[in-house]
């Protein structure tokens, strides 16, 4: 079995990296749906990769549990953060296979930094309606473990995403109700508040992305009768939506304005998130396993035309 995983399902294809388990293809119809990347280069901006056992930024990378003190290492200079989690640069086993579908598994051991043991599960399955991501996390270890999970897809319209949007071509929808503030090393700076009417109140069909810069954590999310939000990406010939379930609480949204070269405002990352930035030591919405408890989170992207 190769380092990438091939998977066909429907009009989609994909390719599954067993290094971080990352995303590192998704077409519909051949055409790029994400920013990919490939194992000789790997991602640049943490495009599609998993954020475990914590999503976004851990404030100067130091963080509480059970009165003792933990240090992680700092891998975000700019914002003298620690981003991301540990399992990106990890090597996942494949311990199912199909034309259609893969789930790897990874064994986290405890480290100095994260003295807990988990271990993590994850499923890509590719179908008509495009791909279904689903992950279980149990506590392997005898302490009680927090957790968060976020995942990093970049969704793609195929042209740049700033330059579609100077032509009017890009319409952004996200079904939230509140964003969270933040200081200018990008971590929470007080409680969420209301988008409405605001430049960040993406509600509305029709709604362009326009001049809208976004690195930016949203909450209180409008589902649908199952229970899933949705984002859609919509630009002059296709459409690109991301929905999860409602253990996805946050998603945040970034248009890539500081990335460089021809990055530079190329994609949108969607990143579907279990808690905000900085939880491991805000402690919303941050998960805490008890020593054999599991807990699973399902998300997904599909494409379809514009019209």
């Amino acid at each position: 079995m190769g380092e990438v995983i091939e998977l066909r399902g429907g009009e989609f294809r994909a390719r599954i990296d067993r290094t971080g388990a990352g995303l590192q293809e998704l077409t519909w119809r051949g055409r790029h749906v994400v920013w990919p990347y490939t194992s000789a280069g790997g991602p640049v901006a943490f495009q599609g990769q998993v954020l475990a056992p914590w999503p976004n930024r851990v404030r100067d990378g130091v963080y509480e549990h059970n009165g003792t003190e933990h240090h992680l290492k700092v891998n975000d200079p700019a914002t003298k953060s620690a981003i991301h989690g540990l399992v990106h640069d990890r090597r996942w086993s494949a311990t199912t296979l199909s034309e259609e579908k893969v789930r790897l598994r990874l064994g986290l051991e405890a480290t100095s930094g994260f003295p807990f043991s988990l271990e993590l599960e994850i499923g890509y399955h590719l179908g008509p309606d495009g791909l279904t991501v689903t992950t279980t996390a149990r506590n392997s270890g005898a302490v009680s473990s927090p957790f968060g999970l976020g995942f990093h897809p970049y969704l793609s319209l195929g042209e740049p995403l700033g330059e579609l949007a100077e032509r009017g071509q890009v319409v952004l929808s996200s079904p939230a109700r509140s964003r969270q503030p933040v200081d200018e090393r990008l971590l929470p700076a007080g409680a969420p508040v209301p988008v409405a009417g605001g430049e960040f109140d993406l509600r509305a069909p029709g709604r362009e992305l326009g001049e809208t810069v976004l690195d930016t954590a949203f909450t209180d999310l409008d589902r649908d009768t199952e229970g899933c939000a949705w984002v859609h990406l919509t630009g002059p010939e296709h459409r690109v939506s991301l929905w999860c379930d409602a253990s996805f609480g946050w998603l945040q949204l970034f248009s890539s304005d500081t990335l460089s070269g021809s990055h530079h405002r190329a994609h949108l990352a969607v990143e579907p998130m279990t808690c905000p930035p900085n939880a491991l030591n805000s402690g919303i919405d941050l998960l805490l396993l008890a020593p054999g408890e599991s807990t699973e989170h399902v998300f997904g992207i599909t494409a379809g035309s514009s019209s």
